[in-house]
């Protein structure tokens, strides 16, 4: 069932009952209420919202993502379920045994993905190429020859011009691909913890500070699809920088945008859960091939 994705962006209280979430708007007294098992996401960005322990336990229940701004609007932080599969500990021991070459295996999977993405949007927005396609095919095992990068610095200088360059505190539309790649991030980080999986463990990401590490390497072929929306809207208005609700409402749209896989149509918040269970699949020996979609 495709999960709703609920943004909050005014003062509110939070609350629950009978299973339902109770929103209350603090300046008007209105009230709200939404199943809680419908929700997949809450981004909560005003300050001053208040919320029940009884709820964030029936939030995490249901294995719903709750994800917390900064005083930049920004998504910083997130809750996760911690016990989301009935073989969770199982399942880690799988990851926690994963050999070397199976780790390069799965790394060399995701980068083709990453790629064939990027390659299959330039196509879609009618922009040169130059040989990216044919780069994913290049791809060994653990990426030991760097196509990622050497196709990456191709890639952004054919979406966005020659000058730019893509860092985290560079210049627009920078900040539109943060949020997106922020909200993608925190949308893997909840499958991985509904198919039992330990975020915290990468297969290529592994910096000792990222607890999010395995969400980092599994995002990659899902970047293109965070490019594609901040393309059409800095190709709209290249001029405005300003992130406001109806830019962010686009970004968070994407989670419900229906996307291919092996020729089935789904909403990405559902096919990320099928990309995460057979990662989960790859771990335990059942099958070596992560399946992830590609763009259309």
């Amino acid at each position: 069932m495709l999960k709703r994705t609920l943004f909050f962006s005014k003062s509110s209280r939070l609350s629950t009952r009978d299973d339902q979430l109770i929103i209350e708007l603090k300046e008007t007294g209105e009230k709200h209420q939404a199943p809680i098992e419908d929700i997949g996401f809450l981004v909560l960005e005003h300050p001053q919202i208040s919320f029940s322990m009884p709820l964030l336990d029936r939030l995490m229940s249901n294995n719903v993502g709750v994800v917390f701004c900064n005083h930049l609007h920004m998504p910083s932080s997130m809750l996760l379920n911690l016990d989301g599969h009935h073989l969770q500990g199982e399942l880690f021991r799988h990851q926690l045994s994963a050999t070397g070459p199976l780790k390069k295996n799965l790394w060399k999977q995701t980068v083709e993905g990453k790629i064939r993405n990027q390659a299959r949007l330039l196509e879609k927005l009618e922009i040169p190429c130059h040989g990216l396609s044919a780069m994913a095919d290049q791809v060994k095992s653990g990426d030991s020859t760097q196509r990622e990068g050497v196709a990456a610095r191709l890639y952004w200088h054919s979406l966005f011009g020659d000058t730019f360059v893509r860092e985290r505190h560079g210049p627009h539309p920078n900040g539109l691909l943060n949020y997106g790649y922020t909200v993608l991030r925190a949308a893997v980080a909840r499958a991985l913890a509904g198919s039992g999986l330990l975020a915290t463990l990468g297969i290529h990401h592994h910096n000792r500070y990222n607890a999010f590490a395995l969400a980092d390497d599994i995002m990659e072929p899902f970047r293109p699809f965070v490019d594609e929306v901040v393309y059409h809207i800095y190709t709209g208005d290249p001029d405005n920088e300003v992130l406001d609700i109806e830019r962010k409402k686009a970004l968070l749209e994407l989670l419900t945008r229906d996307v291919v896989f092996d020729r089935n149509r789904r909403p990405l918040m559902v096919g990320l859960s099928q990309t995460t269970a057979s990662l989960a699949r790859a771990f335990s020996g059942e099958q070596r091939k992560i399946i992830y979609p590609l763009l259309e």
